[in-house]
């Protein structure tokens, strides 16, 4: 049985968040840490054994208290059942095997721990992306792989219960980020380490005229008053290791009450 192609060139990943400007280019990291630490103030839980996997630790080193911090390898470097809550930060639409990722994190859930993951959505870019395919189309013929393809909220969800999660819960967060040019968004993204690391990318640059011409279709179709703007969609998930102790639904045919009599309403029998 043959191996999935590489979706992500790792060598190039990890070039790319090395030249990243950590005073200027994490504010999206910022973002979801802030929303994470939200979301976690409104879990009735105390936890006492986090993990945390991300490309930043810089990000979350004074977030959560005595934090494992662990980067988002291939192979995760948390210890199995050790954990009563994960957090996987804004890089799991980098991992050439998302469930593989999302499989570790629940091993190394104690019964009952907690997943919380963010991630970019299949809405992220899509501005820019449209604005490129149909530049290279016009003048070239033909497309390059560019953008990293992002899964939608639906897709994403599935994984949890590919998974194993007991109780998965997926929502969407769209954030809208206005630059002076699709050249200043494209910079954005480099000091951000989100540039191009497709492993089947072209191994050259852009052709200039291409650029150009993307730039023109992207300030045309998406102008925002003298500016531009540029989604980033983070979805967020959160989902339970399994444990006896959570609510399960009811076998079908169990219910002790109608429908009807619970609303206060009359019961209308379909003709067979």
């Amino acid at each position: 049985m043959q191996n999935a192609p590489l979706l992500t060139d790792r060598k190039t990943l990890l070039s790319n968040r090395k030249r990243a400007d950590r005073t200027k280019g994490l504010f999206l990291q910022d973002a979801a840490a802030d929303d994470i630490q939200d979301r976690l103030s409104i879990v009735n839980r105390e936890f006492t054994k986090p993990a945390i996997v991300t490309a930043f630790p810089e990000v979350w080193k004074d977030r959560i208290p005595n934090a494992t911090i662990v980067s988002d390898d291939d192979v995760l470097n948390l210890t199995p059942g050790a954990h009563d809550l994960v957090i996987h930060a804004l890089s799991l639409h980098w991992a050439n095997d998302p469930v593989g990722q999302l499989i570790q994190c629940r091993h190394a859930l104690q019964n009952d721990g907690l997943l919380i993951t963010a991630s970019f959505g299949g809405q992220t870019l899509h501005e820019l992306r449209a604005s490129l395919a149909q530049a290279e189309s016009e003048l070239t013929g033909g497309l390059s792989p560019r953008i990293l393809p992002m899964a939608e909220i639906r897709d994403l969800g599935a994984l949890l219960q590919r998974a194993g999660f007991a109780l998965p819960v997926a929502d969407s967060v769209p954030l809208n980020v206005t630059y002076k040019s699709a050249l200043h968004l494209m910079r954005d993204l480099r000091i951000m380490g989100e540039g191009n690391a497709l492993h089947a990318r072209q191994r050259k640059f852009m052709n200039r005229s291409v650029l150009m011409k993307a730039c023109e279709i992207y300030a045309e179709t998406f102008a925002q008053e003298d500016r531009i703007g540029a989604t980033f969609e983070m979805i967020f998930m959160t989902g339970w290791a399994p444990d006896e102790s959570q609510p399960k639904p009811l076998r079908p045919g169990s219910a002790a009450h109608r429908l009807a009599d619970v609303l206060g309403t009359d019961e209308t029998k379909l003709k067979p």
